[in-house]
């Protein structure tokens, strides 16, 4: 018997949910997905100093104040990163941008073509970057808006139905629904302990918007993330893509038992009905949907921290150099 992991493969392309290098070599995903959590956890690397120093010499050449340098250093330090993981794996990596602005389309817009701006100065095929945006109602407008230029998007902090509904209908290229974020508020606000993985409620929000865009026709990629265990993955054997930290990775590769596959875009089945989705609708169901709505600040929140602690890194190397 082969391990879940490689059955997985088989069903599913399999993503690695981490910065670091040593991880992304190990593993060998088809592609992997960035963060500014998972960028600051991996600049205290070693094999992430380089590239520090690189993006803080090119910030400097770029001029400006010091404010537009630093953000020009952190944006360029991301494209670094994802240039070595293309090295590495032969998919796409997903680069973010600054969560600050996920209520701010037009600065979104900005960010984002700078985005693909750097990577083609890197000389990187930019068909094999997914730009990252929150799915709020002003960065689902701005991925609409960048899927009409052939830049292609992954919506991120994704908890809800509707905001599965808005990115499809906007033609976004990719979705990242958090299962694991999901069951944490669930916990929370029920006192349980645990779910059996079938009952898991970020695996039933998975399964359910996997299901309406393959009954409904849309070519939007769902990508399953933020998993807690193993359990959770396995119930969603079958999705287009997961993306699974190294850890839980190592879980599946160490695991001999046999994988049923749980969804299948052939067999897929939806009686919802949802028309055209508008900012007055959007906000209303989110509104009516307290864990969607309190992870989605949460997720803003905690990605913006961990922009800022990126910053502080970068402008102490800037300070020293």
């Amino acid at each position: 018997m082969t391990s879940k992991l490689d059955q997985l493969k088989t069903m599913t392309t399999v993503v690695a949910d981490t910065g670091d290098i040593d991880a992304i070599a190990q593993w060998r995903p088809e592609d992997a997905t960035t963060n500014p959590s998972l960028l600051l956890k991996a600049a205290a690397s070693d094999a992430y100093r380089p590239m520090l120093d690189k993006a803080v010499a090119i910030a400097a050449k770029h001029g400006g104040s010091a404010a537009d340098q630093l953000t020009v250093a952190t944006d360029m330090l991301a494209v670094l990163a994802g240039k070595e993981i293309l090295n590495l794996i032969p998919g796409v990596v997903s680069t973010e941008v600054d969560a600050r602005l996920s209520f701010d389309t037009a600065a979104t817009l900005a960010r984002a073509r700078r985005l693909v701006e750097f990577y083609d100065q890197q000389g990187i095929d930019t068909g094999r970057v997914l730009i990252k945006i929150a799915a709020t109602w002003e960065g689902i407008r701005a991925a609409e808006q960048l899927e009409k230029e052939g830049i292609r998007c992954n919506l991120t902090l994704l908890f809800s139905f509707v905001q599965a509904v808005a990115c499809a209908q906007a033609g976004a290229h990719l979705i990242s629904p958090f299962v694991g974020r999901i069951l944490d508020w669930h916990l929370a606000s029920t006192g349980r302990d645990s779910y059996p993985a079938a009952e898991d409620p970020g695996v039933q929000s998975v399964s359910r918007i996997y299901n309406y865009y393959k009954a409904n026709g849309f070519n939007t990629v769902v990508m399953g993330a933020s998993f807690r265990n193993t359990g959770e993955i396995e119930m969603l054997a079958g999705c287009d893509r997961l993306t699974i930290s190294p850890a839980l990775l190592q879980e599946l590769k160490d695991d001999q038992g046999e994988l049923t596959c749980q969804l299948n875009a052939g067999t897929a089945t939806s009686s919802e009905t949802i028309g055209t989705m508008d900012e007055k609708l959007f906000r209303w169901e989110s509104n009516e949907d307290a864990m969607a709505t309190e992870k989605l600040a949460d997720g803003i929140r905690r990605f913006a921290a961990d922009q800022i602690e990126l910053e502080h890194r970068v402008r102490q190397l800037a300070s020293a150099a």
